[in-house]
């Protein structure tokens, strides 16, 4: 009976969400800033595959909670098609697997593809609304900070709000430069960092705060460089494959950083206990 249930709901979810999941990977596949999803996905699917194991093994404690959470997932899939907003019927993908899991088999199973389930929640986009109300600031805070690390080095600057005037040359600090995509990918990154590197709670979400800090800062590097490159050489120079190359080794030195912090996080809360000698 537990089966044909299982079976059940999973057809009618299958049949409910293909359209949401095929409008998912239609914007992975045209949208730069969540490009890094079409890698995501397949890993934590790999990843949960991978717990099957500890599914099994785990005893199933059904749980009416999950009924809800389920219903509430719906709830949204029917507001979200009414409204056509395709976040809300993405979400609710998230709820009605989330539900249907803890319904069926409990929470410790959910705990168990928590990471999986994280991850898949991250690749989906933010509405544009909200996507804009970031955009803007990264954009203005990276070309502040690029602007002062320029003058810094007596280059004669000016900015004019997300441009950047130098005397052989003008840079515009685009949606693209402004770090946002750099930030998503790098807090995906520092959530699969934290679950490697830490158990606790408190500790992951430190390690998980830590990317936007560094994502930020890292863009600014890059902003700045592209500066220097471009008066140095020519805005043509800076501009082109390697701007794209010194992206990549950013977002791999960023993605350092956070490995390191999380060791250095574990170390510093893992110490021995001190040695009382005795007197």
């Amino acid at each position: 009976m537990r089966a044909i249930l299982t079976t059940a709901l999973t057809v009618c979810g299958a049949w409910l969400f293909a359209p949401v999941a095929a409008g998912l990977v239609r914007q992975w596949s045209t949208d730069p800033e969540y490009a890094h999803a079409l890698l995501v996905v397949p890993f934590a699917l790999g990843l949960a595959w991978m717990r099957r194991d500890a599914l099994r093994a785990c005893p199933r404690a059904p749980r009416v909670s999950g009924y809800f959470v389920a219903l509430a997932g719906l709830a949204l899939l029917a507001v979200g098609t009414l409204g056509a907003e395709l976040f809300l019927t993405r979400v609710a993908f998230v709820l009605v697997v989330a539900g249907g899991l803890v319904f069926l088999a409990g929470w410790r199973h959910l705990r168990i593809v928590a990471l999986p389930m994280t991850l898949l929640a991250l690749a989906i986009p933010l509405p544009a609304i909200v996507s804009n109300q970031i955009t803007l600031p990264l954009q203005i805070l990276a070309s502040t900070a690029a602007e002062h690390v320029v003058a810094l080095s007596n280059i004669p600057i000016l900015r004019e709000g997300n441009v950047l005037i130098l005397p052989n040359a003008t840079l515009q600090v685009a949606e693209a430069c402004s770090g946002i995509r750099s930030l998503s990918a790098l807090v995906t990154m520092a959530v699969i960092v934290a679950w490697t590197f830490e158990r606790r709670q408190g500790m992951r979400a430190l390690i998980v705060l830590s990317a936007i800090p560094i994502a930020v800062l890292t863009n600014a590097v890059r902003v700045a460089l592209t500066a220097f490159a471009a008066y140095w050489w020519g805005s043509s120079v800076a501009t082109g494959p390697l701007h794209e190359v010194g992206g990549w080794i950013l977002f791999t030195l960023s993605t350092l950083l956070i490995v390191e912090l999380a060791r250095r996080v574990g170390a510093a809360t893992h110490l021995p206990n001190p040695q009382v000698a005795a007197v």
